[in-house]
């Protein structure tokens, strides 16, 4: 009796493409929106809505988004309203704190390539506005593909 056993090829070392500038703006989008409700804010209003794509040379681009909303209490001030805002972001995604100047922090999302700034200046007002790192704007074809399709080893 013969058994056959289907081979099972592995590829070591290969990791998740990057997403394109358009799926990273989405994310970001989707990040800074989500942000508001966690963080209770009122009459959220978008600032800067995305969705185009900014050339940043070699057939990259970024994206960005931007919205303000209203703290429960008028009178919190920005440090309150900016550390609240970064106790909710890690329940969100995965950012890391990559610098925190006065009562501004920048975050990075290493695996959706996303910024975001929470930049509350104002009592009672939350501010935050984030872009993509530049990304292609389609995804590139893998070494090991032809026409798109993998190739089988």
């Amino acid at each position: 009796m013969l058994i056959v056993l289907p081979a099972l090829v592995s590829v070591e070392g290969e990791k998740e493409p990057d997403p394109t500038a358009a799926e990273a703006g989405a994310a970001l989008k989707t990040h800074i929106l989500t942000l508001f409700d966690e963080v209770f804010a009122r009459n959220v209003q978008v600032t800067d809505p995305g969705g185009r794509d900014i050339p940043c040379g070699n057939d990259k681009a970024k994206r960005t988004f931007a919205a303000t909303g209203l703290d429960s209490d008028p009178e919190h001030p920005p440090d309150l309203l900016n550390n609240r805002m970064l106790g909710a972001m890690f329940s969100i995604a995965d950012y890391n704190i990559t610098d925190s100047s006065g009562t501004t922090f920048r975050l990075e999302n290493e695996p959706t390539k996303t910024v975001i700034l929470l930049e509350s200046t104002a009592n009672g007002t939350y501010f935050v506005r984030g872009e993509t790192q530049c990304l292609w704007l389609q995804t590139p074809r893998s070494r090991n593909s032809f026409y798109g399709h993998p190739f089988v080893v």
